[in-house]
């Protein structure tokens, strides 16, 4: 069973990037929305976990969150909003780490 990881929460403040990064299956992937986009900050121990994940294809930001945040990114795909619903249709789960 597929499922779509989807994080808000600032990599900085608590463990939720890694313990899903530990749980992510082979055919899973990660949406890093709001704050969570700040793990793509160049340099950060967070962009290194994603890079160590090697999560090719399967990585993607929301659009909006990275312009707000003035990040950009050759590791996540951005995703504007209608294609975030059309990743939510293409997994079996989507799990939302609160």
């Amino acid at each position: 069973m597929t499922t779509l990881h989807v994080i808000a929460h600032s990599p900085f403040g608590d463990e939720r990037l890694s313990s899903c990064l530990r749980l992510l299956g082979a055919d899973d992937a990660l949406l890093l929305c709001g704050d969570a986009t700040y793990a793509l900050n160049p340099g950060s121990e967070p962009l290194r976990a994603l890079q160590a994940a090697a999560l090719d294809g399967r990585l993607f930001a929301l659009a909006e969150d990275l312009e707000g945040r003035a990040l950009t990114s050759t590791l996540a795909q951005p995703v504007d909003y209608p294609a975030f619903i059309e990743l939510t249709l293409h997994f079996d789960k989507v799990n939302s780490w609160l």
